[in-house]
Order: structure tokens, then C-alpha cells, then sequence
């Protein structure tokens, strides 16, 4: 246990008021006790504290289920900006006008200083070069790279590191047609319950829109300026066989770029071609800096451009095998899907016009393995948290996949199937709170490695709380997006850590929860839902998932049968089996409601 002295006399609240001592989990704020003349304690739990040496001071990283505070022994800060306590951004952290403004201001740079109520930036966009070039440009890099990028702009003013974003796929022109006209700003908004407050991001600075364009796409990642190419291409843009563990090598996309046949049509065809000629000019590799949300992204983006290289262009792939670098990392901000509404709130509440803000929470995470090729931004200095080793990331990169992504999906599905529509919706009702939480605690927990100053409880704690949060509107339909790249990666290895414990200890390792999310996963692939409606599978699998789910009838056979997601070992596990033929077929008789009730 850290102490610090904190010259006060007062609690500090973190956010609004109206606190309810009795019961923390109704909440939307906590308060940090400080005595004048006194020490405070606080325990170092991985949802309120990680604590770094600096000389003589101690600095911890508060993070309360909404924000990060820095306390730095005498003063406070924010957790967007170096601010003191005594600022009014600090004192009023949620900012939002007194009155409804009368008219939007369109979204661009010569009204940026007309704006009132929202942090605009002050740094010169112009003159700034573009270090990174960011593959998919969607609300979550919007909401996390970006706005680390932002704040280094703002408070540091590094001069290097602005983003050129890039759009590969057809769909992507979406993006590139609201940004563009706005300069490429945009607006984040950050909502708790305690009300919500507006900065508009300026740290992309461009955008490519790559179909068409393919030739400005290639020429921007080789040009000596680019020294990071990052991505968010979710798990389906990696070609990564989960059973094999080796490269899609016979995808048609990935066939047709090693052909040579036309412009690029993946990453990695990109990424050959970029890297090919600066392998040629004499260039160092530029950082390939996965920032999705799968387990070792880092050595999985590595390994599968390495593949690929390899087939393509043998003499780069030797290069960057030497010379590459392919940090991993574990990102963490819940973000929403941008509706209308919020559009039509950001205009009412703050006066900006702006074609596609980006919702999300206060809270932010990213852990970074400090593994560059050709230089990088002082991420550590805006609240990254860099560490030397790939082992520092997997402890928190487990813990948030197995915890808080699998209990995403351990909801969806079955919130889904039973007629919710908000994951906040899901979490305060009580059968699918207890549900979530004992397997959280029961059946996951028991699996994770220990962490220095880390709470799993109350970690645990922090998961139900953000999901709790009732201004995000987070749709349970976004949750269920993709359940092919969620359940192999967030449920499938804590069933079969479950299975392997109870071999080896003679006992027997709790599953029926995790069994129960697939079950419903299976479920909900019928595309019917409790109600009789129809309803589409968005997945990239969607055909064959469907398909094996009409052909296994009621039953979960078929769908076990697809190796690429479930390999040979839990097929043949007659617990594992009978247990999900057991909660399908309560799922199908009862539905979810009345068969939670026997799970929770």
C-alpha cells in the first residue's frame, strides 16, 4: 500500500455528487478522502491505481470507473489535460452550456474559435507532419489513438505525429466524405452520468481513400516522414487461421495480392508494397502498430505479414524479419455506434454541425510494448502506459479479453435473443447482473496469472460498473457484431483452461456460464429471435455460420464442426458437449430469461 500526502483538508470528488455510501456499484463517481495535514492511503487495484517510480515522487494513476486522474503528491489532474485542481476544466470536468444554442456552427477549421463550451485545439495544424498513417479509420481509433495523438499535439507539441488516415474497403468512403469537408476534425464526446462534455479532435490531418487511389496509399507509407503505420482492421483483416495459427494464404483476397493482380485488396498487400520500396531506398521499416482488439496483435500482425511477405517478396520479408518492429499492445474505451441523436445532442448542446462525432466513456486505456523501429511519439507522456515486454502486455491484455470482452459477449447474445436493446438495459437487470458477475468471479478469475497491484475483484467491479453507464446507449446489436473473431478469442480458451484444470487437479473446473454463451451464440445464429423476428447476421462468416447452424437443427454438432474456429480437442470433450447440447436445448424449450435463471 502507496501513501501520499495531499496538502487539503477535503474529500476531492472525482465526479458530480449525490453519492451513495451504502453501495458503491450505484455510483457514478468516487471520492478520494484527503486529510489536511494527514495521510491518506489507497490501495493499488488495477481499476484505481497503477503506480510509477519517478525519483523521489510517487505518481499514481487513478482510474475510477469514468476517468484517469494523475496524482502527482501536490496537485491534481485532469485526465485529458495537464490542468490543476483549481482550473475551472477540473472543478466542472463535465462541461456543457447553460442554455440551448440558438444555431450550429458547421464543423471545420475557421469556426473552430467561434465555438463556446468545448475544447477546440490551439496547436497549428498545418505545420504539423504526418508520422502515422492510420489503416481504418472507425469510431474506436477516433476515440483512442487519435485522441492520445491529440493530446500530444496539444500539451507537447510534438511537431511530428499527426495521422493520415486510409480507407481500404469501398465502405470506407463514408468517412473520407464527413471528414473531409470539416478539415478532418471531429468531435468526441464523453458521457457519464454525470453529464457530458465535447473536445473536438484535430490530430487527423488527412485521409486516403484507397480505391482508386492505391498508388497515394503505397507512396504515403514509403515516404521517410511515415514512421508508424497503425490499424484497426478487426480480427477478419488479419487472414489468421485461430486453429492453424498460419496465414489465409488461400483467401482469394490474399491470393489475388500475391498474384499481383490489380491495386492491393488487403493490409498486408499494402504493407508489402510500402515496405518493398523503402527496403529498396535504403529506408528503415516503418512500425506496424496493431492497435484491434485480439490477444498478441502485435506478434499475430507480425508473424501473418511475414507469411505473406515471404511469398510475395522474399528479400523485404528477410529485411523485416531483422529490422521490423510489431509492438503488442491491449486497448481499452468502450464506443458506441454514432446515431442521429447524437448528432442532433452535439448541435443542441454544444452549437457544432459535425457529419460523425464519436461517442464514448471517459474511461481509457492502452498498453503499449515499447518495441519501435523508426522512432515514436512520447506516448507516456499523455497517460500510455509503455512497457518493455510482451509478458507485461499479455497480463493486462488477458485479464481485459477474458473479463471484460468475454462478458460483452456472454450478455449480447442472449440479451439479444431475449429483447434488450441497450447494454446498460442488460447489466441493471438483476438475473443478467449475477449471471455475468459469477462468471466473471467463478469460472475466469480462478484462470488469470496474478499482477502486482492489480484487484481482479475489483476489476471485475469496474466491468459491470462502465458497462452500467446509461448515456453511452450502447446497443446490444454492436456487441454481437462478428461473434467468429469474439468467441474463439474471448470464451472457447477459458472453457478449455476449465476442462484442462479439471484433468489435472481431479476436480471439477466450472464452465456452465461460459457454456452458456455459446449456447446462445449458437442460438442467436438462427437469425430468429424469442419474438419470431428475423433479424441479419452481421459477420463475415455469416454464410457458413448460418448454414451449419440450419444443418445442426437444435443441436450444436454442426457448428462445432467448423475446425477454423474450434479445432478437434472441445468437439471431442463429451462434458464440454453435453453441457452446450444441454443449455441449447433449455435455450430453444425455455428461452433466455427462464434459462438464466438456472445459469446465473
Amino acid at each position: 500500500m502507496l501513501k501520499v500526502t495531499l496538502p487539503t483538508s477535503s474529500s476531492v470528488p472525482t465526479k458530480g455528487a449525490n453519492l451513495d455510501p451504502s453501495d458503491p456499484t450505484k455510483n457514478s463517481e468516487s471520492r478520494i478522502p484527503v486529510a489536511g495535514g494527514r495521510r491518506s492511503s489507497g490501495t493499488c487495484i488495477f481499476c484505481t491505481a497503477v503506480v510509477k517510480k519517478r525519483s523521489s515522487l510517487a505518481n499514481i494513476l487513478f482510474f475510477d470507473f469514468h476517468s484517469i486522474f494523475s496524482f502527482d503528491t501536490l496537485h491534481l489532474l485532469s485526465p485529458l489535460h495537464s490542468t490543476p485542481l483549481s482550473s475551472p476544466l477540473l472543478s466542472s470536468p463535465f462541461t456543457m452550456p447553460h442554455s440551448t444554442i440558438s444555431r450550429a456552427l458547421r464543423l471545420c477549421s475557421k469556426n473552430l474559435s467561434q465555438f463556446r463550451g468545448v475544447e477546440v485545439p490551439t496547436y497549428q495544424r498545418h505545420g504539423v507532419k504526418q508520422g502515422i498513417v492510420h489503416i481504418g479509420v472507425g469510431g474506436f481509433h477516433r476515440a483512442h489513438l487519435a485522441v492520445y495523438v491529440d493530446r500530444l499535439l496539444e500539451q507537447f507539441r510534438q511537431q511530428d505525429w499527426s495521422i493520415c488516415g486510409v480507407g481500404l474497403q469501398p465502405f470506407d468512403a463514408s468517412m473520407r466524405d464527413a471528414l473531409a469537408p470539416q478539415d478532418y476534425l471531429y468531435t468526441v464526446i464523453e458521457r457519464a452520468a454525470a453529464g457530458s462534455k465535447a473536445r473536438v479532435v484535430g490530430s487527423i490531418t488527412d485521409y486516403i481513400f484507397a480505391p482508386g487511389n492505391s498508388e497515394a496509399v503505397i507512396a504515403k507509407m514509403a515516404n521517410p516522414d511515415t514512421h508508424i503505420v497503425s490499424m484497426t482492421i478487426t480480427e477478419s483483416g488479419y487472414y489468421y487461421n485461430e486453429n492453424t495459427h498460419e496465414l489465409e494464404a488461400d483467401h482469394p483476397d490474399i491470393v489475388s495480392d500475391l498474384n499481383g493482380q490489380g491495386p492491393p485488396k488487403t493490409t498486408f498487400g499494402y504493407l508489402t508494397a510500402a515496405l518493398g520500396r523503402r527496403y529498396r531506398a535504403g529506408l528503415r521499416p516503418f512500425t506496424v502498430m496493431s492497435c484491434d482488439n485480439m490477444q498478441k496483435n502485435g506478434h499475430i500482425t507480425r508473424s501473418m505479414l511475414l507469411s505473406f511477405a515471404r511469398l510475395r517478396d522474399p528479400d523485404m520479408a528477410s529485411w523485416l524479419e531483422k529490422n521490423g518492429a510489431f509492438p503488442n499492445s491491449m486497448v481499452d474505451r468502450i464506443t458506441p455506434r454514432t446515431l442521429d441523436s447524437d448528432k442532433a445532442s452535439l448541435a443542441e448542446d454544444f452549437g457544432i454541425e459535425d457529419s460523425w462525432p464519436v461517442v464514448t466513456e471517459p474511461f481509457m486505456q492502452w498498453v503499449l510494448e515499447d518495441q519501435f523501429s523508426d522512432g515514436r511519439p512520447s506516448f507516456e507522456e499523455v497517460g500510455v502506459q509503455v512497457v518493455k515486454s510482451l509478458h507485461e502486455v499479455e497480463e493486462f491484455e488477458l485479464m481485459k479479453l477474458r473479463l471484460l470482452n468475454a462478458s460483452h459477449s456472454a450478455m449480447a447474445y442472449l440479451a439479444y435473443l431475449a429483447g434488450f436493446n441497450y447494454v446498460h438495459e442488460v447489466v441493471a437487470d438483476p438475473l443478467f447482473n449475477k449471471y455475468i458477475s459469477n462468471m466473471m468471479h467463478e469460472e475466469v478469475k480462478p484462470l488469470l496469472p496474478a499482477i502486482p497491484n492489480v484487484d481482479v475483484d475489483q476489476y471485475c467491479d469496474s466491468v459491470l460498473a462502465r458497462f452500467g453507464n446509461p448515456t453511452l446507449k450502447d446497443e446490444v446489436t454492436r456487441i454481437c457484431l462478428g461473434g467468429s473473431g469474439k468467441i474463439p478469442q474471448f470464451i472457447m480458451p477459458s472453457i478449455a483452461e476449465q476442462i484442462v484444470r479439471e484433468t489435472e487437479q481431479s476436480g471439477s473446473g466450472p464452465l456452465r456460464r461460459l457454456t452458456l454463451c455459446v449456447a446462445g451464440w449458437f442460438r442467436y445464429l438462427k437469425s430468429v429471435d424469442e419474438s419470431g423476428r428475423g433479424f441479419k447476421i452481421d459477420d463475415p462468416m455469416s454464410e457458413e455460420l448460418q448454414n451449419k447452424a440450419n444443418e445442426g437443427g437444435k443441436g450444436p454438432n454442426a457448428l462445432l464442426g467448423i475446425r477454423s474456429l474450434f479445432g478437434d480437442d472441445l468437439r471431442g470433450d463429451s462434458r464440454f458437449v453435453g453441457e452446450l447440447t444441454s443449455a441449447m436445448d433449455a435455450l430453444y424449450r425455455e428461452g433466455a430469461l427462464r434459462t438464466l435463471e438456472r445459469y446465473a
